[in-house]
């Protein structure tokens, strides 16, 4: 009981620090950690031991689907250079560091100091993007952030469940290839396979409540059988998550949309805040735990591990932008322009703050799993130094660098949002009502100035119409994406106009069938 009153006073306290994050213009993780530990440091907080298994599934599972569900495929493959050094090659580059760090200073054996290398490696992008998104940071950064975030997650998770077997005697680290190259094809299989059959139970399901239980129980579901079965849930879940991505938005009703995505949002929301409460929890008792003449030597260990972390990252970012430039002076104009600049290198270095994933699989470490304390420790003070060093260092940084303003996804709604006019505009044509005159009238204006939809009051056949005009704009929108034209920001910002359009068509035409 104590805690379920803990996790309602933390939540109510979330609620306000995330309006004072905003005004201050720093990441609410940054002042929700610190509220955590200071909850968990209070006379007669209860000590907390969560299982690890139901710590991975369910922290990470429903966090790591709604950031995948949100991924452009377009922008992956357009950056995928920046990204996979970022999500491979900083993860592993970082693994290693920290692992020497933890073999030599702290006497780890090898497979526990990789773990603790995997663990404090992936940062998060949910703290970075609560701040980037009150600015206008160009495009590319902000894709190179939230890319790397989801596909970090994954490599490092992989690296981390090899560590842990080995140091528990399970597998070998000679055996990590075979390993790593049969879980990786398993498991995109295995995620594809899965969406496509989470896709033919969501169709068949109209209630906007019962499809969201079924998302949330299908997400566990997946995460849990891929586990029993040996296969990287991880990874079966970032693709299981894509798979539906593509095809559920237009196979789903308005209602039932804008429904699920208000409850994931909130529940996203919801984890970061309790994995926030637990850790707090969690360190309070490693602390306790420590032997007196051993202590201070932890407490400089953790440290020294959260320099590492940010120094590992920011050299290797600086490096391989280095290098790219080096050769971009032999691409064309047009490449060249979209070469990295050191400033980018800089603000894509230093946002580098460790959040969920990071506490969640320090928590998940068995209890028999050798330095398990002094590692996390290490990896409480990296979530906690990275959100309050860096993440409230944020807004200073972005004024400083002045990044020109970055309009790409104005432009693209702009474009698209003239596009699906036309095509509503289109399949008008063809009607002679006076009902039809009207709508097309609506239609002409939003095409005109491109913004905003107009707001009408429409009898019953005027609603229809709109109705009708509606489905061709989805259409449409769906082909923009499909060939290009646009990225998934763009048209989850355009799927939400043409979203609310149809609930208030549907609306005013449940209205006058109730007042005839």
């Amino acid at each position: 009981m104590a805690l379920f009153e803990l996790t309602l006073i933390l939540l109510l306290i979330a609620v306000g620090l995330t309006a004072l994050s905003r005004w201050l213009g720093i990441p609410y993780p940054s002042l929700l950690a610190l509220a955590g530990v200071g909850i968990a440091f209070l006379p007669g907080a209860p000590t907390i031991e969560i299982d690890p298994e139901l710590a991975l599934a369910l922290f990470i599972a429903p966090v790591l689907l709604d950031a995948a569900y949100d991924t452009s495929l377009r922008d992956l493959k357009r950056y995928r250079l920046s990204l996979v050094l970022l999500a491979l090659g900083a993860v592993v580059f970082t693994t290693v560091v920290v692992a020497f760090v933890g073999w030599k200073m702290a006497g780890l054996p090898i497979a526990a100091a990789i773990a603790l290398g995997a663990i404090v490696a992936p940062p998060d992008a949910v703290a970075a993007s609560a701040v980037l998104g009150q600015f206008k940071v160009p495009h590319r950064l902000n894709v190179i952030l939230q890319g790397e975030s989801l596909l970090n997650d994954a490599t490092a998770l992989l690296i981390y469940r090899i560590a842990v077997s080995a140091a528990v005697g399970s597998v070998m680290l000679s055996d990590a290839v075979p390993v790593i190259l049969l879980s990786t094809v398993g498991s995109v299989a295995a995620g594809y396979l899965f969406g496509r059959l989470s896709l033919l139970t969501l169709t068949r399901i109209e209630d906007a409540a019962s499809s969201t239980v079924v998302q949330f129980a299908g997400t566990f579901a997946v995460w849990i059988i891929a586990d029993r079965i040996g296969l990287s849930a991880i990874i079966t879940i970032v693709v299981y998550a894509i798979t539906i991505a593509r095809t559920a938005p237009r196979q789903m009703s308005a209602r039932r949309r804008v429904s699920t995505y208000s409850v994931w949002e909130s529940a996203v929301f919801v984890l970061n805040v309790l994995a926030f409460v637990l850790m707090g929890l969690q360190a309070r008792s490693i602390v306790g735990r420590l032997s007196g003449d051993g202590q201070g030597d932890e407490f400089v260990f953790a440290a020294t591990v959260l320099a590492v972390v940010i120094v590992a990252r920011l050299v290797w970012v600086f490096g391989y932008v280095a290098i790219i430039r080096r050769f971009a002076r032999f691409d064309s104009k047009e490449q060249r322009r979209d070469a990295p600049t050191f400033g980018g290198a800089l603000l894509v270095g230093w946002c580098g703050m460790r959040g969920l994933v990071s506490l969640v699989v320090a928590i998940a470490l068995p209890a028999n799993f050798p330095g398990r304390d002094p590692i996390v420790l290490a990896a409480f003070a990296v979530v906690l130094g990275t959100l309050v060093l860096q993440g409230m260092s944020l807004k200073p940084l972005l004024r400083w660098l002045n990044f020109e303003e970055d309009t790409t996804i104005d432009r693209e709604v702009a474009q698209a949002r003239v596009a699906i006019m036309e095509a509503a505009l289109d399949v008008l044509s063809r009607k002679t009502s006076a009902a039809a005159d009207v709508v097309r009238e609506q239609y002409e204006a939003q095409r005109k100035i491109a913004e905003n939809p107009e707001d009408a009051q429409a009898a019953t056949e005027y609603d229809r119409l709109r109705l009708y005009a509606i489905k061709r704009q989805r259409d449409r929108l769906e082909e923009l994406r499909r060939d290009g034209t646009i990225g998934d920001e763009a048209y989850h910002r355009l799927e939400e106009e043409i979203d609310w359009s149809e609930l208030a068509a549907s609306s005013a035409g449940r209205f006058q069938s109730l007042t005839t």
